[in-house]
């Protein structure tokens, strides 16, 4: 696996639009190889900023989307349209606008639609294994400040699920408590990992993932692409390490 390339930008917003720069390029490319064209998404504000700047990028100037799908690296299980479902922020960010076949954007039910979390895990991963078609070609990944990527908290038992693509999350540090996330497993299978991640919070979990910190301290260092894996950094998440190097400073 090469190294990881480092796409450093001075706030947020720019570091959004790079996100749909390099969707311009990875869709069409993709279906020229014949590889599906699955888009796995990512919450938080810098998941939504990178939503919102890919529908604007394409309002602009429109390229080809037919059979794009859509997937979340993880959701919260709360019921569909509460404001803070990774899939709710992402149709406010204008995702419905891309024109995308909503057959093909697919949703983790909320617990008006499923008995429990696990359920819920299980209907995703039926859903992946039945829709998907063999793995992402993206999948963006936002960081938080203890190094959790989807919902793989460091040193929950969720983050070390095997033998499964899907796990129903209890007792997240974060709430809300219950959610549904790939697992490890699932982002081995990812062709390009694009982490996006802002803020100056953000800045030690970024130095100690690309510093390949262990799985107790950081999820985000156990996950890379099977071809590439990007940051989308703006210039308080980077701070903390060498632009040239990815080493810490």
């Amino acid at each position: 696996m090469s190294s990881p390339e480092l796409v450093i930008r001075p706030d947020a917003d720019a570091a959004a639009r790079e996100v749909a720069a390099r969707l311009r390029q990875v869709i069409p490319a993709g279906r020229a190889a014949g590889r599906p064209l699955e888009v796995g998404l990512t919450g938080g504000s810098m998941g939504t900023a990178a939503v919102a700047a890919w529908v604007e990028d394409h309002q602009r100037d429109p390229y080809d989307l037919d059979g794009v799908a859509i997937w979340w690296g993880d959701e919260r299980f709360l019921p569909a349209g509460d404001p803070d479902r990774n899939d709710t922020q992402a149709d406010d960010a204008g995702l419905t606008r891309l024109g995308l076949d909503p057959a093909t954007v697919h949703r983790v039910l909320g617990p008006e639609s499923s008995p429990d979390v696990e359920s819920a895990a299980q209907d995703y991963a039926h859903q992946i294994r039945e829709h998907g078609r063999g793995g992402f070609e993206v999948l963006m990944l936002g960081v938080g400040p203890d190094g959790h990527v989807a919902s793989l908290f460091p040193g929950h038992p969720a983050q070390l699920t095997q033998d499964a693509i899907t796990v129903g999350v209890h007792g997240s540090p974060k709430p809300p408590p219950e959610r549904v996330s790939l697992t490890l497993e699932a982002m081995e299978r990812v062709v390009q990992v694009w982490f996006v991640v802002a803020g100056a919070d953000k800045a030690e979990a970024v130095r100690d993932a690309l510093a390949g910190a262990g799985p107790s301290t950081s999820t985000a260092a156990q996950v890379t692409g099977q071809r590439a894996t990007v940051w989308f950094l703006d210039e308080a998440a980077a701070s903390l390490i060498d632009p040239d190097g990815a080493t810490p400073v």
